[in-house]
């Protein structure tokens, strides 16, 4: 069984504008989308070695089509997917992204889903 836990309310989130919060002692970025989604990344840039993510700008790009969720990095402006917490530039990285769900208003995170990885060279 996959322990939650309760971290705010849905309607205590702005749309698109993310805000910190500390999950099994592990910090993260918690990102309420326009349609209401959430996603959780970590808050470590691995780019820059801060922890910075719940101060970025969340947006989107198209690739191939698809229209990608990010959040940019506020040191080096580097996006990141929000789905998967990937670095979307040329230099591979992760930010890590956590099971997120939403249940009677309530965002319930739980253990990660994909391990952040540290970009080659950086800080």
């Amino acid at each position: 069984m996959t322990v939650l836990t309760p971290v705010c309310a849905l309607a205590a989130l702005t749309p698109e504008r993310p805000v910190a919060a500390l999950v099994d002692g592990t910090q993260v970025a918690v990102v309420r989308l326009l349609d209401d989604t959430v996603h959780v990344v970590g808050q470590l840039d691995p780019f820059s070695g801060a922890h910075v993510m719940s101060r970025g700008i969340v947006g989107s790009t198209v690739r191939d089509g698809d229209e990608i969720p990010t959040i940019q990095s506020p040191m080096y402006k580097q996006p990141f997917d929000l789905r998967t917490g990937e670095a979307l530039g040329d230099v591979p990285a992760a930010l890590g992204t956590w099971t997120v769900a939403v249940r009677d208003g309530q965002v319930l995170i739980g253990p990660p889903l994909t391990p952040a990885r540290p970009a080659e060279g950086a800080a």
